[in-house]
């Protein structure tokens, strides 16, 4: 008779757990979201997202450098423009913020970080929503195409080696491919935010880059319906037939089921966002000592990858760095 089967034994001693772990995390899977402001002489802390601050362009490319340093696999920027407008010009203009602050990066990492953009007008319009809006008030998808294009250009000139589309519009992938073969950028990646839900973990996120949605609106009419999960396969499929080379579910954890399927469907690279809001409720349980927030933390960065991740954007990218080689 064959004894009992032990599997506590494989678990016995942290060396053990060690060599048969399934699922690791490690700092190149980690991009961590920076934000940058135009004309700001000191760093400002984001008081619903402790630990981040909207930075001057000296101060990140400090924090760059501290990233870099630690070996997180990238970051990716967020603009908040001294001036907005209807049509948010500081999104697509050479000498937005964005764009100063990518050449600054190019010079100090070149391609040893990844350097990654955000790509969206939310930032820089007056009303907040992503996209123009029509003469009804509602977001124009398709007048909001150009300059989403324009925006996409005007980063990778500026030396983004990834653009990341998440207004949630339609064709807005295909849109921003085509402008950039045809202006020499090829090479210039595309991560498409394809799975986005119209969440209420966003809070602290838009404190962070001071936007507000005109009249108390929201982005339900674009972003998807947290109600529903096969609608995420189709616009993930979308994406990837228009030329997107990285797709992203956002939120990650509270999307564990959708971040799996997407997994199962595509073969391109897939990336997760772990949110402001996401972090935050680590960050303040964590203040009020109700839980270990870095054993949490990496706890919950586990999860995303085991789901299917294969690199997750999280606000605790250089904290976990930090405490993977401590």
């Amino acid at each position: 008779m064959f004894p009992l089967e032990r599997p506590r034994r494989l678990r016995r001693t942290p060396a053990l757990r060690r060599l048969i772990a399934e699922t690791s995390i490690s700092p190149t899977d980690l991009v961590a979201p920076l934000f940058v402001s135009e004309g700001r002489d000191e760093p400002r802390a984001i008081g619903s997202l402790p630990g981040q601050v909207q930075h001057t362009l000296d101060s990140l490319r400090t924090e760059v450098g501290r990233l870099h340093r630690l070996g997180v696999g990238g970051v990716i920027l967020f603009g908040i423009p001294a001036r907005k407008d209807e049509r948010g010009s500081g999104a697509y203009d050479p000498d937005g913020v964005v764009q100063v602050a990518l050449r600054a990066l190019r010079d100090d990492v070149g391609d040893d970080l990844v350097v990654m953009a955000d790509l969206c007008l939310d930032e820089y319009v007056t009303h907040g929503h992503c996209g123009v809006l029509a003469p009804d008030g509602t977001v124009d998808n398709d007048a909001t195409l150009p300059l989403y294009a324009a925006t996409a250009v005007a980063q990778a000139e500026a030396g983004a080696a990834v653009v990341g589309p998440s207004g949630m519009m339609d064709g807005q992938v295909g849109a921003i491919r085509t402008a950039l073969d045809e202006t020499g950028h090829a090479d210039t990646v595309v991560m498409a935010y394809s799975v986005k839900y119209a969440s209420a973990l966003y809070g602290p996120f838009r404190e962070a880059v001071d936007v507000t949605i005109a009249g108390g609106g929201d982005r339900r009419a674009y972003q998807q319906d947290w109600h529903n999960r096969h609608e995420a396969l189709r616009e993930v499929r979308a994406d990837v037939a228009e030329g997107a080379d990285i797709v992203m579910v956002k939120p990650a954890l509270t999307y564990l089921d959708i971040l799996a399927d997407v997994r199962q469907a595509v073969s391109v690279p897939v990336a997760a966002y772990q949110v402001s809001g996401e972090y935050a409720m680590v960050k303040a349980a964590g203040e009020r000592g109700w839980i270990d927030e870095g054993a949490v933390a990496l706890e919950q960065l586990t999860a995303i990858k085991r789901a299917g991740a294969d690199f997750i954007l999280t606000y605790f990218a250089g904290q976990v760095a930090e405490g993977l080689q401590a």
